[in-house]
C-alpha cells in the first residue's frame, strides 16, 4: 500500500491492547467513564458560559472554546477506541484513519495555540487590569480564537498530508489506540528521517515555543500578583492562574513526550499510554480543574441548578 495509492477499501488494524487482551474490558470501562465525564464536564462549562451573563468575559469565552475543542478532541478518537476494545474487530477504514489523523492533529495543535492565548488573557487581566476591557475587546477575542483554530488546521493539513505520502508497503497494523502521526511514521517501511525531522521541527514550534511564552508571561503575572495588597485579590488571581498552569503542564508534558521523542526509538507501550493520556485524561480533567478552583463557575452552576429546582 503505497502512500499516494491507498485504496479507500483498505483497512488499518488499531492494535491498542492486543498484547494484553485481559486488560481490554477494564480499559473499556475506564475510558467509557472518562468519556462520559468529559462530555458532561465540558458541556457544562459551555452551557454556563452561554447562559450566565456574569461569565460573558474574555476568560470564559476562551474557556468555552477550550471545552468545545476538548469535546471534539475526544470524540475524534474515543468512540473508535471503545468499539475496538469491546469486540474482536480492531479495524478502522482507510478513510476513518485519515480523518482521525487530520482531525486529531488539528485539534491538538489548536489547543497548543489556545493555551497561549489564554495565558495572554491572564497576563492582561493581572498586569494591565485598568486596560483589560479595552485590550481584550470582543473583536480581538474572536480574532485570537480564529487564529488558534486556523493555525491548528494549517499545521494538520501540512503534517498529515506529508505523513500520508510515506510508503506503507502493505503494513496495516497501527500499534496504537488511534491513527496519529508518530504511530503512522512507525508503520512506514521506507526512510522516515525527513518525516521525523519535520515532525520534531513543527512540534517544537507548537509545544516548546508556546510553553516558553506561557512560562515567561507567568513570571510577569507572578510579579504582579505579589504586588496586590488585598489578600482576597491575590488568592483569586493565584487560583485562576494556577488552574491554567496545571492544564498547561498536563497537556504540554504529554504532547512533548508523545511527539518530540524520535518516532521509531521511543518505547511503544509508553507511547500508547501517553496517547491515551492526552486524548482521554486531559480533556476529562480540564473542566474539573477549572471548576473545582473557580468560585465563579461553582456559583454559576449553583444558580443554574437552583433555577432548575424552582422551575420543577
Amino acid at each position: 500500500m503505497e502512500g499516494g495509492s491507498n485504496s479507500s477499501s483498505e483497512r488499518f488494524i488499531l492494535m491498542g491492547l492486543s498484547d494484553h487482551p485481559q486488560l481490554e474490558m477494564i480499559f473499556f470501562i475506564i475510558i467509557l467513564f472518562s468519556y462520559m465525564l468529559t462530555l458532561v464536564g465540558n458541556s457544562t462549562i459551555i452551557l454556563l458560559s452561554r447562559l450566565d451573563a456574569r461569565l460573558h468575559t474574555p476568560m470564559y469565552f476562551f474557556l468555552s472554546n477550550l471545552s468545545s475543542l476538548d469535546l471534539a478532541f475526544t470524540t475524534s478518537s474515543v468512540p473508535q477506541m471503545l468499539i475496538n476494545l469491546w469486540g474482536p474487530d480492531k479495524s478502522i477504514s482507510y478513510g476513518g484513519c485519515v480523518t482521525q489523523l487530520y482531525v486529531f492533529l488539528w485539534l491538538g495543535a489548536t489547543e497548543c495555540i489556545l493555551l497561549v492565548v489564554m495565558a495572554f488573557d491572564r497576563y492582561v487581566a493581572v498586569c494591565r487590569p485598568l486596560h483589560y476591557t479595552t485590550i481584550m475587546n470582543p473583536r480581538l477575542c474572536w480574532l485570537l480564537a480564529a487564529m488558534s483554530w486556523l493555525g491548528g488546521l494549517g499545521n494538520s493539513v501540512i503534517q498529515s498530508t506529508f505523513t500520508l505520502q510515506l510508503p506503507f508497503c502493505g503494513h496495516r497494523r497501527v500499534d496504537n489506540f488511534l491513527c496519529e502521526v508518530p504511530a503512522m511514521i512507525k508503520l512506514a517501511c521506507g526512510d522516515t528521517s525527513l518525516n521525523e525531522a519535520v515532525l520534531n521541527g513543527v512540534c517544537t514550534f507548537f509545544t516548546a515555543v508556546p510553553l516558553s511564552i506561557i512560562l515567561i508571561s507567568y513570571c510577569f503575572i507572578a510579579q504582579a500578583v505579589l504586588k496586590i495588597r488585598s489578600v482576597e485579590g491575590r488568592r483569586k488571581a493565584f487560583n485562576t492562574c494556577l488552574s491554567h498552569l496545571v492544564v498547561v503542564f498536563l497537556f504540554y508534558g504529554s504532547a512533548i513526550y508523545g511527539y518530540l521523542l524520535p518516532a521509531k526509538s521511543s518505547n511503544q507501550d509508553q507511547g500508547k499510554f501517553i496517547s491515551l493520556f492526552y486524548s482521554v485524561v486531559t480533556p476529562m480533567v480540564n473542566p474539573l480543574i477549572y471548576t473545582l478552583r473557580n468560585k465563579e463557575v461553582k456559583g454559576s452552576l449553583r444558580r443554574l441548578l437552583g433555577k432548575g429546582r424552582e422551575a420543577g
